[in-house]
């Protein structure tokens, strides 16, 4: 028997593929990956109101959070010496220090 959970959870995949192929952006088919996970876990909330839904509903919220940090911080920019790119910051630039 097919729930309307695994339906949603089976739409979230399709629905991220289909982002992912037509948008060529992984970041946003993650995105709506997630956030219709969220969705499964809230539906599943409101039809199975015990802690084994609560707790599932929680892991998945908290995955989306935790992945979508993870992806929203800056990758820093590598030089050509493999450091990275730019001026050092002031106070470390390896000549007599005045004070």
């Amino acid at each position: 028997m097919i729930t309307p959970t695994g339906t949603v959870t089976g739409l979230a995949l399709l629905c991220g593929a289909v982002v992912l192929v037509t948008a060529r952006s992984w970041r946003a088919a993650l995105r709506v990956l997630l956030d219709l996970l969220v969705a499964a876990g809230l539906l599943r909330l409101a039809v199975d109101s015990g802690w084994d839904a609560l707790v599932t509903a929680a892991v998945i919220i908290l995955l989306r959070r935790l992945l979508w940090a993870g992806l929203a911080a800056p990758v820093p920019v590598l030089g050509p010496g493999g450091g990275p790119s730019g001026p050092p910051p002031s106070g470390f630039g390896g000549g007599p220090s005045t004070p």
